[in-house]
């Protein structure tokens, strides 16, 4: 029998979602379920000076209307401590989209329309709707109870590095700025909220379902075997469907007092102001190299928009900004620090990659601005100045983080084996000679990034339970195996992944494995799916069970074989005598496993086993990007003509799902290079409340991917799976940007802020002649 782990199978997902037979929250129907819509405000910054609910009250069909004051107990928002923010806004708001008021009716559209009869009346307040105007002298503070709206500052290192600094023979100070972005999932924010004598009961769209429970349990004051959460099929997450939303606790609260199931179903323009955007720093850089292009010292200040409220999951994003700050090379001193800034615009969560693609965006533009400084090729600089592979494990200088096994140039290496860098050298001035054809640019990427997140303390700090994983498999009488899982999926191909390891743990057939994930009352303890912990953490605690399963049914194997344990092994799906043709199947052990009169004594009955893992360590995916594009000089637009990936996330279990990761982490990161934007007014008025105004990519925009791996197994698990899940978004942004850089870097240019939209870069040829 061939390893299945390694396979290119098909994903087992696909048919149901394909033709429209998935199973989503809004596809959920419960007897008597009415429906919620919010009020929203309109203004970024206010003072609520009343709610008149009458009119809405009286339409008919209307079940009830409520603000802050009649919800009086009712918990906050899972937030900051200190700055809890309430589900609905109390006596002020603080960015547009806020909840003020909420009305339940019998059918959807007329509980929108009656959200429209609640009249507000406000009194203005300024607006900070900018870190600049939120930092300024005069700004007040926009959470009442806090000194100013830096409301989290830290220092990460012992040293602000000046000595080293002013040391060096060369130093340069950048800014750069990662731009706000919207996570724009197919599937927005629903739920449906049904509380009934037996307890509670919650369909959500989320990526941690225990974690809910555990939160809704202690909220409420329930016991957590009265709470029931359930994560069904969910139409993407990219990380800001692991934030708690107000809405799961009013549809759960509204539930109770009306004794029916409430519904909320978010529209498109409410996920944009209303779903914590992603991203939104800046940094201000300060780097010292010496004439060769060494790398010697690195000062980072970083600034996060916070947003109106501190999400729980975005406030401490500068920190793994921090600790990723050297990206994939031996810079001796680096010194960052960090302030988390509130400003009246929608709250900023975690983003694929949470504060990694920003790490690794800054520290390559740094290497690419310090190559231009000395005139030297910027593959060059990033060799000398490399982590190697016989340093690794590599301790950076930040406690805890150990890089695992990589090859940073072993990486660099097989990319170029796609790419003719001389070739596109050449090809590049001759283009730059020629007016009527677009410029050529070539930008690299090589990086290092977190995934399998965890460990427990690390987790701790944002209120689970843990970081281990954990997963039950169950093997039938048939020989059939049934997985459950505490991670839940929503897109990452769990069915497929898990079924090819225990398919080769247990050698029976994949298609007689199935997947059961997402469903408190059903799954044990688990802890969720973020951090690229997918395959490093659930897959690895799905590999124990499956090896725990082995190991006992090998012990019934041997006794029914009338063997020693030791001499039996599984070839083939049948445990056999080794040197005799001695043997039985797995499906006459999974048989055997329910009869007690013909097991040994005191022998448990079945194969059933549950594992958890507990990572020791994060592990480090890495990899090498290059993005080739033509720049129309006439219009400024940036075309994507090549992009090659090489990309080490160690064990590939299906080459055909990790080359899906690749390219939609990739498209993302292409997008927020070129496309995506969330803007706002000096009045904090979104400038992109819809998808007409926020671009998000088509296949147009987007090229044909070439991508390749180079396996660099970690040690940290027993899979040696480092995740794959958000390096594309982490390596994507500043392959491009280096590219559009490097196409007008003949003009004197050295810097193009993101996006890079055919409007700025027409701009800076205009400026600079093209």
């Amino acid at each position: 029998m061939g390893s299945m782990v390694g396979a290119a199978v098909v994903r087992k997902e696909d048919p149901a979602l394909l033709t429209g037979r998935g199973t989503y929250v809004d596809d959920v129907r419960l007897p008597g379920t009415v429906h919620m819509a919010y009020v929203r405000s309109y203004l970024a910054h206010a003072r609520i000076l009343s709610v008149d609910t009458a009119e809405a009250a009286a339409v008919p069909g209307v079940l009830g209307v409520w603000t802050n004051a009649d919800l009086e107990g009712l918990p906050p928002n899972r937030s900051v401590p200190g700055m809890e923010r309430p589900c609905l806004a109390k006596d002020r708001v603080h960015f547009v989209g806020e909840c003020v008021a909420v009305v339940v009716a019998t059918d959807r559209y007329l509980a929108a329309d009656a959200a429209e009869a609640v009249l507000v009346e406000y009194e203005e307040l300024p607006v900070m709707a900018s870190i600049a105007a939120a930092t300024a002298e005069d700004a007040v503070p926009i959470i009442e109870g806090t000194a100013s709206n830096v409301v989290l500052e830290q220092v990460l290192s012992a040293t602000d590095a000046e000595e080293e600094l002013a040391a060096a023979p060369h130093r340069l100070a950048i800014h750069l700025r990662n731009q706000r972005c919207a996570a724009v999932p197919m599937e927005p924010t629903v739920c449906l909220s049904d509380w009934q004598n037996s307890g509670l009961t919650i369909y959500a769209t989320t990526q941690t379902p225990h974690h809910m429970r555990n939160e809704m349990a202690q909220m409420f004051g329930l016991p957590q075997q009265e709470v029931r959460v359930v994560a069904p099929d969910v139409g993407g997450g990219f990380g800001a469907k692991a934030s708690c939303y107000p809405e799961f606790i009013l549809t759960a609260e509204l539930s109770r007092r009306l004794r029916r199931p409430v519904k909320f179903v978010e529209t498109r323009s409410e996920n944009l102001t209303s779903m914590v955007h992603g991203r939104a720093q800046e940094h201000d850089v300060e780097v010292g190299f010496d004439d060769d292009g060494r790398l010697l010292a690195l000062r980072v200040r970083i600034t996060q928009d916070c947003g109106g409220w501190p999400d729980a999951t975005g406030i401490g994003l500068p920190t793994l900004t921090s600790f990723m700050s050297g990206g994939c090379y031996k810079i001796p001193v680096i010194a960052p620090s960090f302030r988390s800034v509130v400003t009246n615009t929608t709250p900023v969560g975690s983003y694929r990659g949470a504060g990694r693609p920003e790490a690794s965006f800054m520290i390559e533009r740094v290497v690419d601005h310090v190559a231009a400084e000395l005139g030297l090729d910027p593959l060059e600089v990033r060799r000398r100045n490399f982590v190697q592979p016989g340093e690794m494990p590599f301790a950076t200088q930040f406690e805890g983080i150990v890089y695992d096994e990589a090859d940073f140039p072993g990486a660099l290496d097989k990319l170029l084996e796609h790419v003719d860098y001389p070739l596109l050298r050449k090809e590049q001035a001759t283009r730059r000679d020629d007016p009527s054809a677009p410029l050529l640019g070539i930008g690299f990427s090589t990086f290092v990034e977190m995934g399998g997140f965890g460990p427990t303390p690390l987790f701790e700090q944002f209120g689970y339970v843990g970081g281990w994983e954990s997963a039950n498999i169950r093997l039938n009488v048939d020989g059939s195996a049934v997985i459950k899982v505490g991670t839940s999926p929503h897109g990452q191909g769990h069915q497929t992944a898990f079924a090819q390891i225990v398919a080769d743990e247990l050698q029976i057939d994949f298609d007689r494995i199935t997947l059961i994930h997402g469903d408190t009352a059903t799954v044990q303890e688990g802890i969720g799916t973020m951090g690229s912990r997918g395959v490093p953490v659930g897959g690895s605690a799905v590999m124990k069970a499956a090896i725990k399963v082995r190991d006992k049914a090998a012990r019934i194997a041997a006794h029914m074989l009338e063997a020693d344990q030791g001499d039996v092994e599984l070839v083939d799906g049948a445990f056999r005598v080794r040197g005799t043709d001695r043997s039985v199947g797995m499906g006459e052990v999974a048989v055997r496993a329910f009869k007690p009169h013909l097991l040994p004594d005191g022998f448990d009955l079945g194969l059933d086993e549950t594992a958890f893992h507990e990572p020791q360590n994060l592990s480090y995916p890495s990899g090498a990007h290059c993005c080739v594009v033509e720049v129309d000089r006439d219009t400024g637009k940036v075309r994507v003509a090549r992009y090659v990936a090489v990309d080490d996330c160690g064990t590939v279990i299906n080459p055909l799902m990790a080359k899906g990761q690749i390219h939609g982490g990739v498209a993302q990161g292409i997008a927020q290079a070129l496309l995506e934007e969330v803007t706002y007014g000096p009045d904090g008025q979104p400038l992109a409340g819809t998808l007409v105004d926020y671009t998000v990519p088509s296949a147009v925009d987007l090229p044909h991917y070439e991508t390749d791996h180079l396996v660099t197994k970690t040690s940290f698990n027993p899979l040696g799976a480092k995740g794959l899940g958000e390096s594309g978004a982490t390596a994507a942004p500043q392959a491009v940007v280096n590219a559009v850089v490097d196409a007008l870097s003949h003009l004197g240019v050295r810097d193009v802020e993101m996006p890079c939209t055919p409007q700025k870069v027409w701009r800076i040829l205009q400026q600079n002649g093209s």
